[in-house]
């Protein structure tokens, strides 16, 4: 078998224990995906596994065997930026950048969970089909990733407008 990186396919490590993060940064040298705090707590390694977000340095490169993961370089189409990419530049949600790659892939992620229904602690009706993506609820659905900086408000930002326009 082999994992699907971006759209290549590339063998999974002969060491079983190796990180999907390590395989990433060290032996491909897609250095977009950050080392955090290395223990599942920030979000900075955050990477995307068959579209759902992971924490890359608590998944084994294994677990990714016969799977597609996509990282921050694989996320645009083409040679063009992602929206939620541009839309971080836009709304000035990035100060270093440096927990800006995992920002994105979780909130890429998170906007398919809210399309798909997916309720999150803060959701005011389970029952309803359409969640409505308010601040609080991205604010919930993206605390898994911490921005040391401080540009929480343009991530919020940032998002909310890829939602609106995706939802236009």
């Amino acid at each position: 078998m082999a994992i699907r990186v971006n759209g290549t396919e590339v063998d999974p490590p002969e060491d079983a224990r190796v990180s999907l993060l390590d395989l990433l940064r060290e032996r491909l040298q897609l250095t977009g995906t950050k080392v955090g705090c290395n223990q599942g707590a920030c979000g900075a390694c955050t990477v995307l596994l068959d579209g759902n977000r992971v924490l890359s340095c608590l998944t084994l490169a294994v677990q990714a065997d016969g799977r597609e993961v996509t990282t921050i370089e694989g996320l645009a189409d083409g040679d063009g930026l992602h929206p939620l990419q541009a839309a971080f530049i836009e709304h000035d949600g990035f100060q270093c950048g440096y927990c800006t790659p995992g920002q994105i892939c979780a909130a890429s992620a998170m906007l398919r969970e809210v399309t798909e229904g997916v309720p999150s602690y803060v959701t005011a009706d389970l029952a309803e089909e359409h969640i409505t993506l308010s601040r609080e609820e991205i604010r919930e659905r993206m605390s898994g990733n911490l921005c040391r900086c401080g540009a929480h408000n343009g991530i919020i930002d940032a998002i909310l407008q890829v939602a609106t326009e995706k939802a236009a």
